[in-house]
């Protein structure tokens, strides 16, 4: 195709949101980090998924790194994490001098395992914290992962940075936990080019955050400093950008469920093929629509995405688990038995194109592509 079908790409409103909140940025000369479109996002962000206070930080890295420092992370503590995820979600870990150790994923959502979380805190029965992903926006089994930290008195993060807008019972993912983080990096559901945000009920928390993250400067005349302190606020302008965003994520849902459905509808006489399942009492954002393939399919992920990059269309594998990444070869990984149900999915599936700026034509283009390798 001359026209390159992305995997996901910025969308901005066709209303023209963004612009106007930037330009007010421009009109008052705000430029500089923090302002008003950085409160009102942190307002607006909060409200949307229904917590009580927002930290507006420069990208979801940020957030879970200030999560951990929040609950107090340490050297040598030990940090239970999702296994199947993008490294981000375990460098804050590393940050902290502490200690991740990886829990495998169960078949029903391609998130963290509960009977592997189980395992884990035999094995180590006083971790820091569990950080859990919601994959690709799918919200993970989070009632029975939550149920199982306030059992042995542990806080939960949710890396909800892949799953804005997806509900479970009728809740926000990230904010079952102590403490729920987003991204709003450009290929998300809604982006600000980068950017994040950390989100929790615990508003002296939250306020020692946005302390932590202005390079905790004292409130003095002078530059004064206590403590370490980062440079993670979020700008003026980028926040306005996602000020504009927040008003069309609910269509850009809408937008991400329709590919899925198609998707589901092009693929369903193929048996080789599987779509990523709504689980059970879940509403995912469907941030990425992902397929896997039959263990004895005659077609495999790395044939799907070369013929698909052969006519301009980008695709990508499934992420590669945490425990089979060298920079994180000498951690532990935890899982119920058999092969891992991490490494099952790394090695048959694929990440189709789910940009909310392709047309339908142009995803029925991405479907008759793969349906050929069956006919």
């Amino acid at each position: 195709m001359e026209k390159r079908i992305f995997l996901a790409s910025p969308n901005m409103s066709k209303e023209g949101y963004e612009q106007k909140y930037v330009k007010e940025a421009f009109d008052t000369n705000w430029i500089a980090p923090l302002g008003e479109n950085v409160n009102k996002f942190e307002e607006e962000l909060a409200d949307y998924v229904g917590v009580k206070h927002a930290a507006a930080l420069s990208s979801g890295t940020a957030a879970i790194h200030m999560a951990f420092k929040a609950l107090d992370v340490k050297q040598g503590d030990i940090v239970f994490c999702s296994d199947l995820t993008f490294s981000a979600t375990v460098n804050p870990v590393i940050y902290q001098d502490a200690v991740p150790v990886f829990i495998d994923s169960e078949k029903d959502t391609w998130n963290m395992d509960p009977k592997a979380l189980e395992k884990a805190f035999e094995k180590y029965p006083n971790p820091k914290a569990v950080v859990v992903v919601h994959l690709y926006g799918t919200p993970a089994k989070i009632d029975e992962i939550k149920e199982i930290c306030d059992k042995h008195g542990v806080p939960l993060v949710e890396d909800a940075a892949e799953s804005l807008g997806a509900t479970y019972n009728g809740k926000q993912t990230g904010t079952f936990g102590k403490y729920g983080i987003y991204s709003f990096n450009g290929n998300k559901i809604i982006t600000t080019s980068g950017g994040g945000m950390l989100v929790s009920d615990d508003e002296e928390r939250i306020a020692k955050v946005r302390f932590w993250a202005t390079q905790a400067r004292e409130k003095a005349r002078h530059y004064e400093h206590k403590e370490i302190g980062y440079n993670y606020r979020m700008s003026n302008i980028v926040a306005g950008i996602g000020r504009g965003q927040l008003k069309v994520l609910d269509e850009r849902i809408k937008q991400k469920n329709d590919i899925y459905n198609n998707y589901k509808e092009g693929f369903k006489d193929i048996a080789d093929i599987k779509i990523q399942e709504i689980p059970k009492d879940t509403n995912p954002n469907h941030w990425l629509s992902v397929i896997t393939l039959k263990e004895d399919s005659k077609v495999k992920p790395i044939d799907i995405m070369e013929v698909l990059e052969k006519e301009n269309i980008e695709s990508r594998p499934v992420w590669k688990p945490m425990h089979m990444q060298p920079v994180f070869k000498d951690y532990d990984f935890i899982k119920v038995e058999g092969e891992p149900v991490s490494t099952e999915l790394f090695e048959r599936g694929v990440c189709l194109p789910s940009d909310t700026n392709m047309t339908k034509e142009e995803q029925d283009v991405v479907i008759d592509i793969i349906k050929k390798f069956w006919k």
